[in-house]
């Protein structure tokens, strides 16, 4: 675990922290953020709200009805969010926070709550990603519901937006 974020786990603040995960699909945000849920955070997902409340990706709905699901899913976690941080609880968001106004929003909602936010930023090679995603897209569950094609990985690589100097903790793995 990186040292500077060790360091924020061990400190003893009065509001609850709530770690942003950040980065591309196959970054390991996953994972890492289940690290985390061992230490006590609650962990929050979208994939695994969709997969909870909607069933399997083109099985149990049709895979149009996705990106309403996601927005349903992420809708409902933001809700039990605040009512985290209202009860004091440590949260993890395994989301991708790709985009920096989503960032923002979210820094904003958690510290009008009365959290203390913390941004992971997992910096990965494309290379790095690939060769995970080819692990990935073997599996059928929450966190792997449908495969990520070169495509769909060119496009989230192409419209990632990188967080620069808004305080976010890097981790970088090639």
């Amino acid at each position: 675990m990186n040292k500077d974020l060790q360091n924020l786990l061990n400190s003893n603040t009065s509001n609850p922290l709530v770690i942003m995960m950040c980065g591309v699909a196959g970054s390991g945000k996953t994972t890492y953020a289940q690290h985390l849920e061992k230490e006590g955070f609650v962990r929050l997902s979208i994939d695994e709200e969709i997969w909870k409340v909607n069933g399997r990706y083109g099985i149990d709905y049709p895979v149009e009805k996705y990106g309403d699901y996601q927005v349903e899913a992420e809708t409902r976690l933001r809700n039990r969010l605040l009512h985290l941080i209202q009860n004091k609880q440590k949260v993890v968001i395994d989301f991708s926070f790709w985009q920096k106004a989503k960032r923002d929003e979210y820094k904003h909602l958690i510290e009008e709550a009365g959290g203390v936010w913390e941004l992971v930023y997992l910096k990965v090679s494309p290379e790095v990603i690939r060769k995970r995603l080819d692990v990935r897209n073997k599996r059928f569950d929450a966190n792997a519901a449908f495969p990520i094609t070169e495509d769909i990985l060119t496009s989230y690589l192409s419209g990632f937006e990188a967080p620069i100097d808004e305080g976010e903790v890097v981790i970088e793995s090639s």
